[in-house]
């Protein structure tokens, strides 16, 4: 696997980089997720072309944003087989909500057959199985460029401590883009990539948002699968999404969102329940501010503040003192110990192989003990409960996404000071369990981006999106790096739509017939049992094997709930071959939800498998005889 050599042209301030990129005769590329898949369906582009397009305008200039790639051959191959697939049948587009779409993922994250280093070769490894997130978004039709890099470990909040070279910020190459998903930001920035996955512990997700102008946002924690991320603290860690525009940003979040059985912090929230802010809402400002001297970053945010109030907002201070408190407990509490367990094997043997950095940082877990963690445990809830208030008075927090901004060489000289100013705005959001949105603002004076980042109550994400996208709007700013101007707004739904349907066979996750529902961007809410009223049977001579489950029992069936848009419904439904069907089936909960159920007398005669309790356990006994 060899390093990424895309190279752009060496301009000080490259923001007109692959603006122009063209094929198709005068044709100029557009980037976003919402421009390419409208060219997909009018003919006016397809995906090869994108890729070769893409191929063709390597450069040198930003290559330390990569660290592997995809075979060129792999991508143009991907790309083709969407395109066989979308002429075979002309749903294809509907069902497949990011075909064609070029993104990248942070090099903490796996994806099967190429290497995982989280920027740290002596740790490589080749997994044979992608992340859940990388999987969903694989099935929602989107296209692997490769693999980005980080702040070692995902532990800074600086993109210079990797040894595969500090990744420069793409308006000024002199200074940092931030960290640590340095490279996933600055592919979207440049228009290389429609969208990238980064993570976010301490702000990893936003810095590099706000310091290259385009959307970070940081879902609640538990929404996005981290299963197939190398932990940098995992009771805090989120999977998050890099777009220039928030509708992009949003639009892969639904796809890749969804309850992971594998994922043990993995959870459900309802995200209908947090209002959108129409007229007359309030968004609280920290006080004091901290800028560290930085005028142009103040000014900035002034300015920010005032477009919110011409937006309907009303402007009101915030004891900002409980949310620092939170935030130290991450770098100068026991939360230090988290990163350890991460990697305390590798750590343990090859410590010289660790960027000396990285290296002090995690030593620092030997200074706190077990009854350290439960103190700050405790001292934390206590913490929640201060902060919450904050949502009686007020619906979004508003902050700078960072207080100022370092050149590299800045950060090599005095990395541990710099590097926690860069997270005075970010550190706490995790650890208090929180939503954030990082938007650009402005760019400033001396060329330097400029953005805030709205923070709520967790399941408050598409309030925090559609209030970004207002705020956006609002800017007038181009897009990234680019000079291509923002495209007009997109609606937000508010509420959570859709259709919930409960599988119970082959359909479940990771089974054969399942993506039947990832293409139609159904995604899964949970695993649940029946009531205590069905049996289940095998059914003979289906292929791939089908369980048939009937309402005439008394045992409880294990069974997963996904939630399908209403639209693509229909599709699914007319897809089902007899003797199964749907029909309501009550679950343990004592809902009625739309599933799976098979017709009396197809299972006469049929293996009942009922005591198994469900159809992997069931399929999991074969193994076993």
């Amino acid at each position: 696997m060899k390093r990424f050599p895309y190279r752009f042209s060496r301009v000080q301030r490259p923001r007109y980089i692959l603006a122009r990129l063209k094929y198709m005769g005068s044709q100029t590329v557009s980037m976003t997720i919402t421009s390419l898949l409208a060219d997909y369906r009018q003919g006016i582009r397809k995906p090869s072309a994108v890729i070769e397009a893409l191929l063709a305008s390597e450069d040198k200039a930003y290559a330390s944003a990569w660290i592997c790639r995809v075979d060129p051959a792999s991508l143009v191959r991907r790309a083709k087989q969407l395109e066989d697939q979308a002429r075979a049948d002309p749903r294809t587009l509907d069902r497949l909500p990011l075909y064609g779409i070029p993104y990248a993922v942070k090099d903490n994250i796996d994806v099967a057959g190429l290497p995982t280093t989280a920027a740290c070769p002596a740790f490589s490894y080749v997994p044979e199985r992608s992340a859940t997130v990388v999987e969903k978004l694989e099935a929602a039709g989107a296209i692997l460029l490769g693999k980005t890099n980080l702040d070692q470990f995902a532990t800074g909040l600086v993109g210079t401590r990797s040894p595969y070279g500090p990744v420069p910020n793409t308006f000024r190459r002199e200074y940092i883009s931030g960290g640590s998903s340095s490279g996933s930001a600055v592919a979207v920035a440049l228009g290389v990539a429609s969208f990238s996955l980064g993570t976010d512990t301490a702000g990893s997700g936003r810095v590099p948002a706000g310091l290259n102008n385009i959307v970070g946002l940081k879902p609640s924690r538990g929404l996005i699968s981290a299963r197939g991320v190398v932990p940098a603290c995992q009771s805090i860690d989120c999977v998050s999404v890099f777009a220039l525009t928030v509708p992009d940003a949003l639009a892969v979040f639904e796809v890749a969102r969804g309850y992971d059985p594998g994922d043990p912090w993995s959870r459900e929230l309802d995200l209908s329940s947090a209002a959108f802010c129409d007229e007359g809402f309030t968004f609280a400002v920290p006080d004091p501010l901290e800028f560290y001297g930085d005028e142009h970053a103040r000014q900035a945010f002034d300015d920010a503040c005032a477009r919110l109030e011409g937006l309907g907002g009303k402007a009101a201070k915030a004891d900002f003192a409980v949310f620092l408190e939170a935030a130290s407990l991450l770098y100068e509490g026991p939360w230090v110990a988290e990163r350890l367990a991460a990697i305390r094997p590798f750590f343990e043997q090859h410590p010289e192989e660790v960027h000396p950095v990285v290296r002090k940082i995690i030593e620092g877990a030997a200074n706190y003990s077990a009854a350290d963690l439960f103190a700050g445990l405790t001292r934390l809830e206590a913490l929640k409960k201060r902060a919450a208030r904050l949502w009686d008075t007020a619906h979004v927090l508003v902050v700078p996404t960072a207080p100022t901004a370092y050149t590299i060489e800045q950060l090599l000289a005095e990395p541990f000071v710099n590097n926690r100013r860069l997270g005075h705005y970010t550190n706490f959001v995790n650890l208090l369990d929180l939503a954030a949105c990082a938007v650009p603002a402005t760019i400033r004076p001396d060329g330097l981006p400029c953005g805030i980042t709205l923070i709520g109550p967790r399941g408050s994400d598409r309030m925090l999106a559609e209030l970004a996208q207002r705020f956006h709007q609002r800017t007038g700013l181009k897009l990234g790096a680019l000079d291509e101007a923002l495209p007009p707004p997109e609606p937000i739904a508010p509420p959570e739509d859709g259709v919930r349907v409960v599988v119970v066979g082959a359909h479940l996750s990771g089974l054969p017939l399942n993506h039947q529902l990832l293409e139609r961007g159904a995604r899964l809410e949970g695993g649940r049992h029946t009531a205590p009223r069905y049996r289940l049977f095998t059914l003979p001579g289906t292929t791939p094997p089908k369980p048939g489950l009937v309402r005439d029992g008394d045992a409880a069936i294990e069974v997963e709930v996904w939630r399908m848009p209403v639209e693509r419904f229909g599709s699914f439904v007319a897809a089902i071959p007899a003797p199964l069907g749907i029909g309501r089936i009550e679950l343990d909960n004592g809902d009625w939800v739309q599933g799976f159920l098979c017709e009396a007398s197809a299972v006469a005669g049929a293996t009942d498998i009922s005591r198994f309790g469900g159809w992997r356990a069931y399929l999991a006994s074969l193994k076993r005889s």
